[in-house]
């Protein structure tokens, strides 16, 4: 099946698939010669899907997936994944009131925020990604994949399996990855409490923060990230986070602590996610 999933342009297909294609996971996701694809799990039903750029104001989707009935719940995750439904217009006009984010987004007009396919799996990225790299993060992704993925009944080129359960990963000793013991209780909690709260990770509801920090070893910057990125909070800020200190050090011109970063954030709000998103770009065309 192919669909078109329209947006008010501009957009920013390269910066998007950049993001992407640095933390995809072998056997989940492949990037090749500008089409992301993956494996999905919807319900128990397994399936794929690519997309790329079909027209100014389109992305293509071919889907693979056996249930015809999924395909509105399917396209309504895609449009949050890709971040299809911004309002830039509003955001860019909130932010250019700070000179310095005025002259990045004129450089980049059409950067969105990445989302995510399923809130288990940011978070487990997530929390895979807390104090190492992230190079690093993804190895230990696609060996916790290989380890207690599904294998794919029609396996395509690149893409074998699809992400673990909640069930599985909750009764998994993760620390045997070969990560601190601590961090694979997080992993196997983080599973647990969405077996217990089903709504764990769903966009629009209250409090979405404040359930995360309530997880143990969940902090606020694993929290703010899953925010941003799942639950589609726009303010959702991972304070403190390296990049984004570097990032606005090197636009500065000199040193910026992560209290000077929070503070010249809320001049942001209640679009700072999507300054934390051109920041982080800005460091890596920067590279």
């Amino acid at each position: 099946m192919r669909l078109l999933l329209a947006y008010q342009p501009p957009y920013d297909w390269p910066a998007l698939l950049g993001f992407l294609s640095a933390r995809a996971i072998v056997g989940l996701e492949t990037v090749v010669e500008g089409v992301y694809s993956r494996s999905i799990d919807l319900h128990g039903v397994h399936g794929t899907f690519s997309i790329q750029p079909a027209t100014s104001d389109a992305l293509e989707l071919t889907l693979d997936f056996p249930d015809p009935g999924a395909v509105p719940e399917i396209v309504a995750r895609l449009r949050r994944m890709f971040d299809l439904d911004a309002d830039l217009c509003t955001i860019h006009r909130h932010l250019a009131v700070d000179p310095l984010m005025a002259r990045l987004i004129a450089e980049r007009p059409g950067l969105r925020v990445p989302g995510a396919w399923d809130g288990l799996e940011l978070a487990i990225r997530a929390v895979l990604g807390q104090q190492i790299t992230v190079v690093a993060a993804i190895r230990l992704a696609g060996k916790l994949l290989a380890q207690y993925g599904v294998p794919l009944s029609s396996p395509q080129p690149g893409l074998s399996h699809v992400f673990p359960t909640a069930g599985v990963l909750a009764g998994a000793d993760l620390a045997t990855l070969g990560m601190p013991k601590s961090r694979g209780r997080t992993l196997s909690g983080v599973a647990q409490a969405l077996l217990d709260d089903p709504r764990l990770f769903e966009s629009g509801r209250e409090g979405g923060v404040a359930r995360l920090l309530a997880l143990h070893g969940i902090g606020d910057w694993t929290a703010q990230y899953i925010a941003l990125r799942q639950l589609r909070e726009l303010d959702g800020f991972p304070n403190g986070d390296v990049g984004l200190i570097n990032a606005l050090a090197a636009l500065e011109g000199g040193p910026v602590t992560a209290k000077q970063l929070l503070l010249r954030a809320e001049g942001w709000r209640p679009y700072r996610g999507y300054a934390a998103q051109v920041l982080w770009t800005s460091l890596s065309r920067a590279d």
